[in-house]
């Protein structure tokens, strides 16, 4: 860790970096449940406030805000002044259950996990259920037309809570599963595509709680950065799914990762401490995708 970009955040998570040093987060708690702009100076601006739980986001090229939306239960996208654009609310069978985070596609479609259980049933209060182990996931994985403003696809359901999201340097689309530590992969090419194993990035551990991958971006390296709630600790994985670096955060549970936009650094929001860590990199981040138009 070289220093803190921002403290004093409730449950901070989808970090969002911009190409003028300032960032988004979005704030969890049931106290703030909004989107918050941190400039380059560190002044903070509320951007918008959402129905209960925002977790992850993405940014488009018109700078326009993409958010998975836990206790709506849908998939919405605000201008830069806080107005809605989009509300996909969910698919065919109705609400999406916990829309979790968010990659968006260099063909403007957008890709976004499901973590497969309601908020209200996994969450009391600020606590993680008693019985999180046991609860009836149906993690997923979206694909979603955001000029249709609709689901085109499932591309896989049946995870145990599905979290992280980002494409690789060979243009597959990589996810976390938190209970099992697993990351898969998906070749979006296929009419249908098949859940791939690619590797396990979580520490041994045998501790009772809830724990496991949340967060991932690739670096430019080719290697896989994953954040891993409640180890403290974020974790690589080499471009054959190796486990081979393993970098401390200050804080036990860091959510999410984002590479700043220049240079070899990247910010980790952790919630224990309600703060964003500036994390020193060994690489800069693999660019992202930033497509224009997806809305009118």
């Amino acid at each position: 860790m070289t220093g803190v970009a921002t403290a004093g955040v409730e449950e901070p998570e989808g970090p969002i970096c911009l190409e003028d040093g300032g960032f988004y987060i979005v704030e969890m708690s049931r106290g703030r449940h909004c989107v918050t702009h941190v400039a380059a100076d560190g002044t903070k601006r509320d951007v918008v406030a959402t129905a209960g739980r925002p977790n992850g986001l993405a940014i488009d090229g018109d700078g326009n805000i993409w958010i998975a939306e836990a206790t709506e239960g849908a998939l919405l996208c605000v201008a830069p002044d806080g107005r809605l654009l989009q509300k996909v609310p969910g698919d065919a069978d109705g609400r999406f259950l916990w829309p979790n985070d968010i990659a968006l596609s260099e063909s403007g479609l957008l890709y976004m996990t499901d973590s497969g259980i309601l908020d209200s049933e996994f969450i009391d209060g600020l606590d993680i259920r008693a019985d999180w182990a046991t609860a009836p996931y149906d993690g997923r994985v979206y694909e979603i037309d955001p000029r249709a403003g609709a689901v085109s696809r499932i591309l896989d359901r049946g995870l145990r809570f599905t979290n992280g999201i980002a494409f690789g340097p060979d243009g597959r689309l990589y996810v976390a599963e938190t209970l099992s530590g697993e990351i898969f992969a998906y070749d979006l090419a296929k009419a249908a595509p098949l859940r791939q194993p690619f590797g396990n990035c979580m520490l041994p551990d045998d501790r009772p709680v809830f724990k496991g991958p949340d967060g991932i971006k690739f670096g430019a390296d080719g290697r896989l950065y994953c954040t891993i709630y409640g180890q403290g600790v974020v974790t690589v994985l080499d471009r054959a799914g190796k486990l081979v670096d393993r970098l401390p955060t200050q804080g036990a549970k860091p959510t999410n990762i984002a590479f700043r936009r220049h240079g070899a650094e990247a910010l980790v929001t952790e919630v224990s401490a309600g703060r964003v860590e500036i994390l020193a990199m060994p690489c800069a981040g693999m660019p992202l995708f930033y497509p224009r138009g997806l809305v009118n």
